[in-house]
């Protein structure tokens, strides 16, 4: 297998302004190599003291077994707030709690085969799209994962005429929207106006509207009885089994936007990042197509597969996983010390930036063997197990683990199946993607594959 790409390392010692506009052009650039050995990380600075913990037991520690102490950070919710308002990806305690108890129930058991057929459809809609020659995949995908949300969410294509205007402003929003804010650095008083460029402004607000829009439309057709029933009418009408309050309308857009946001983007970056791992290596994607052709009778057949078909995946699940693993969507989860700790002999303050990071982990040389290789195998082999969980949080883990986190790999494992019965991918050596952080890893002139139908 080949070494996929990585970002080229500065060097350890920067100066500090200098670093700091790296740090918001490209996160994944401004880290060092040793960072893939280290088992803590630390930046003292006046106004921001910041650590990276980088071994399995301080990762349990902050994710896992005190979760409390270790609150999401406000400053993350600071580059979020416009789109994203009070969603359950920003909450803390309480009423973070009281979100998941709602959203949950959403996404558990039996609901994932409810929505399978919608997830067939877009996924044939995918295939369907695409056309021969060289394309730009990361947008492909993105139309894709969008396609899902909508179908999945409220039951209308990508085609629909609010869906395809939230799709295309979030496009523009997600081009426009800084990684970092001043006061994601900078402790600013609450009262003291944040600073956003002006059509990230604009494209959050319109994006919030047409979510408006469709929520309100919802809510109408669940009084008249007469709501279809996928996700969006699930979590609308479950009560919280503890106070037994619903959603209102401003509380369901703000989970809405994270739904878009979560399902969507990370959707769209994991699997443009697996077609292109596959497309690197053809011998193994010539593995998967022969795995992905159980889906060819029911392609000619013009019906839909069962849900227990994706069982007949393995190979392209472990792929994905690989994927995953390599170029985590989300590579870093930013928490904060809700009183004084101590790490490693560190003594951190109250408000101490706390990163956990999806992308070191996956990569760090004291868990893996062959950590930056592309080994898709390696995922059959009963002793990745370990590393697994010590060091794949793709999906992060403990509580705030991501509820959407099984229908994110069947939706995956359905689409590149469906996508790999069809089309051959080739890399085009020309054009290497380079990784770079914006809401997740990106590539930063795209991720350009040439496609040939599969005879």
């Amino acid at each position: 297998m080949t070494r996929p790409p990585m970002p080229d390392h500065r060097p350890d010692r920067v100066p500090f302004w200098r670093h700091l506009g790296m740090f918001r052009r490209d996160i994944l650039s401004t880290q060092p190599a040793r960072l893939y050995r280290a088992k803590m990380a630390e930046v003292k600075l006046p106004f921001l003291h910041s650590v990276m913990v980088n071994t399995p037991e301080l990762v349990r520690l902050v994710l896992q077994d005190r979760p409390r102490d270790f609150p999401k950070s406000d400053r993350v919710r600071e580059g979020l707030r416009l789109l994203l308002g009070n969603s359950v990806f920003v909450t803390n305690g309480d009423e973070w709690a009281r979100q998941r108890r709602i959203i949950d129930p959403a996404f558990e058991g039996g609901r994932l085969r409810d929505t399978f057929p919608a997830m067939w459809e877009a996924a044939q809609a995918a295939a369907n799209r695409l056309q021969a020659g060289q394309i730009e995949i990361e947008e492909e995908m993105s139309h894709a994962a969008a396609d899902v949300i909508f179908r999945t969410l409220f039951s209308v294509p990508i085609a629909d005429g609010t869906a395809a205007e939230v799709y295309r402003t979030f496009r523009a929003h997600q081009r426009s929207a800084p990684i970092l804010n001043l006061a994601a650095l900078v402790p600013l008083p609450r009262w003291m106006p944040r600073f956003f460029p002006r059509q990230t402004r604009t494209t959050a607000a319109r994006i919030r509207a047409l979510i408006t829009q469709m929520t309100s439309a919802r809510m109408a057709a669940i009084q008249a009885g007469t709501a279809p029933d996928d996700l969006a009418t699930k979590i609308m009408t479950t009560r919280d089994p503890e106070t037994g309050s619903t959603f209102d309308t401003a509380e369901m857009v703000d989970q809405v936007a994270i739904f878009f946001l979560a399902g969507h983007e990370t959707s769209a970056s994991a699997l443009a990042w697996t077609l292109y791992l596959i497309a690197t290596n053809p011998d193994w994607q010539a593995r998967l197509a022969d795995e992905a052709q159980a889906l060819a009778p029911y392609i000619k057949a013009g019906t839909a597969p069962e849900f227990g078909l994706l069982k007949q995946f393995p190979l392209i699940r472990d792929t994905f996983r690989e994927a995953l693993r390599l170029y985590p969507p989300v590579p870093m989860l930013v928490r904060e010390t809700a009183g004084r700790e101590c790490f490693r002999g560190r003594p951190l303050g109250r408000g101490t930036q706390v990163i956990v990071s999806p992308w070191h982990l996956g990569r760090h040389e004291d868990i893996w063997q062959d950590p930056h290789e592309f080994r898709p195998e390696r995922w059959q082999d009963p002793a990745t197990k370990r590393c697994a969980r010590d060091g794949f949080i793709p999906f992060s883990t403990g509580p705030r683990v991501c509820t959407g986190a099984g229908f994110a790999m069947a939706e995956a494992v359905l689409i590149l199946a469906r996508l790999l019965c069809t089309w051959d991918f080739r890399a085009i050596p020309a054009r290497v993607p380079v990784p770079m952080a914006h809401m997740t890893v990106r590539a930063r002139d795209g991720i350009w594959l040439e496609l040939r139908a599969r005879e």
